[in-house]
């Protein structure tokens, strides 16, 4: 349905965004299903390889793709307009991620304002977010390569958006990255807190 916002979790850290005009964001395209519809925009968070699956995803032929090379460019986070979309790049780091690598995005959508960390633990920037007012926040929590739900939930507390979502729940195995932990993402003691389902999709108010 048009004139709304939607929002589809594939899995792990994997979303899509679709704007009310139709227009569709890839985030970190790496696992689950739902990449049937061709992207607008792509966005890249990191090189790790369970972030930056961009083959998964059919390309239109003016679809821009913006990874952490684009959003770092001349040292800075800078902030990308795509299709009329306001992306803005923000720190993204850990002891697992270099901060001159990795970034998180918060994409500004019909009005909507939502936050994908990428993965990191809690930053600096993060006390800067409140006044933005964002609508979501995705939070990482799987405790191995991102903060653990604890530091989440501490993140959610600074960041004080409308709906916090737990991601990249882990936990990793020898086959990789789990797709989704309902135990762990039910664990969050975030505020406000709403939890999706791979393959599950929402509208975005």
């Amino acid at each position: 349905m048009k004139n709304t916002v939607k929002l589809f979790y594939q899995g792990h850290s994997s979303f899509r965004l679709t704007a009310k005009d139709g227009t569709v964001i890839y985030i970190d395209p790496f696992i689950g299903n739902g990449y049937d519809l061709p992207a607008d925009i792509i966005l890249v968070t990191h090189q790790h390889g369970d972030h930056n699956r961009i083959d998964l995803v059919t390309q239109k032929k003016d679809c821009v793709v913006i990874t952490n090379e684009e959003a770092l460019k001349g040292g800075k986070h800078n902030t990308l307009t795509a299709k009329g979309i306001q992306i803005e790049a923000v720190e993204a780091s850990n002891k697992n991620h270099n901060p001159k690598e990795c970034v998180g995005y918060i994409v500004n959508i019909d009005g909507i304002k939502l936050y994908h960390p990428g993965d990191t633990s809690k930053t600096t920037q993060m006390e800067t977010f409140a006044v933005k007012n964002l609508d979501y926040a995705l939070l990482p929590c799987d405790g191995l390569y991102n903060m653990d739900t604890k530091e989440a939930a501490q993140c959610a507390e600074i960041i004080k958006a409308k709906h916090n979502i737990p991601i990249h729940t882990g936990p990793f195995d020898e086959g990789g990255p789990k797709i989704f932990d309902r135990k762990i993402a039910e664990s969050c003691r975030f505020a406000n807190m709403l939890i999706m389902e791979p393959g599950e999709e929402i509208e975005l108010k």
